[in-house]
């Protein structure tokens, strides 16, 4: 009896830890489906035509109408080749921008010692607090009198510092281990140095991690590109969509092949930058 009581309960541990993997995988499972479903029909009615999309026999395949691909390039009304180089130009710059100006704002009220330090963070602090709707006709006005309506210089400079992210940069730096900087001013470097050598090689993670999100922000604006892209050689991709739907037509299959093209850069940058951009999370300390 002593023998075989610690071996059943064993069984019943391993028996339960099982049936609680089974659970989890199912759940996990589930959850994948229900997340795919929007993707998987944006898929399918990409590849069909408007009557199929919008005609009561629903069919859970497509036609695969592959002439799709080519009637939205080819669509004289809407330059979506151009819109979608305007998207990349305008959100990798947006990025490059960004990551430069906010790490350095961040950098500098973390680590370089200034009486007014605090109170330019809370300055900054103070803007997350103000809505973009009370700035947004001021920024027009001001982007309008500089004459950079219809250029990237408009859509890409107004956005380049956003407080939160130079909130993010400032808490990462401030739990940065001091000892590698004060051994890069043992070698004579200064906090330019100790922040290009030292700091951003080894912050790539976090630094991939707000790339990631920047990326996507910049990639789905809609309403500033909207105001500042009045010229159709312009047009970013969220503008192009919204193009083929009007007061007298909309163009369904269009629309959804254009949105799957618009989704591709997206995912692309996801899969690249998954690894960093997880364990730059993890750095954070941010909990679900």
């Amino acid at each position: 009896m002593t023998t075989t009581a610690p071996q059943l309960g064993k069984n019943d541990k391993k028996r339960g830890s099982i049936l609680g993997n089974t659970g989890l995988y199912l759940a996990v499972g589930i959850a994948a489906l229900l997340f795919l479903i929007p993707f998987y029909l944006i898929l399918r009615n990409a590849l069909s035509t408007d009557p199929e999309i919008t005609g009561e026999n629903w069919k859970l395949l497509p036609s695969f109408q592959w002439g799709n691909i080519s009637e939205l390039f080819d669509d004289p009304t809407v330059q979506f080749g151009r819109a979608l180089w305007n998207s990349t130009v305008v959100a990798v710059l947006m990025t490059a921008g960004t990551l430069l100006v906010c790490s350095l704002a961040g950098y500098g009220l973390a680590r370089i010692p200034y009486k007014h330090s605090n109170k330019v963070f809370y300055a900054v602090l103070a803007t997350l607090m103000v809505p973009t709707a009370v700035t947004f006709v001021p920024s027009f006005v001001l982007v309008s009198s500089l004459g950079w309506v219809d250029t990237y210089r408009g859509l890409i400079i107004p956005g380049l510092f956003s407080g939160f992210t130079c909130f993010l940069f400032r808490q990462y730096f401030l739990g940065f281990p001091k000892e590698l900087e004060e051994a890069a001013r043992v070698d004579g470097l200064g906090y330019w140095g100790a922040y290009w050598r030292i700091v951003v090689p080894n912050s790539l993670n976090f630094f991939a991690a707000i790339a990631t999100i920047t990326f996507i922000s910049g990639w789905n604006a809609f309403l500033w590109p909207l105001v500042i892209g009045q010229d159709p050689d312009s047009w970013t991709v969220q503008i192009a969509l919204s193009s083929f739907m009007t007061n007298q037509t909309v163009n369904f299959h269009l629309i959804f092949m254009a949105t799957a093209v618009s989704i591709l850069p997206l995912v692309f940058v996801f899969l690249f930058l998954q690894r960093w951009l997880v364990q730059g999370i993890a750095q954070t300390g941010i909990k679900g």
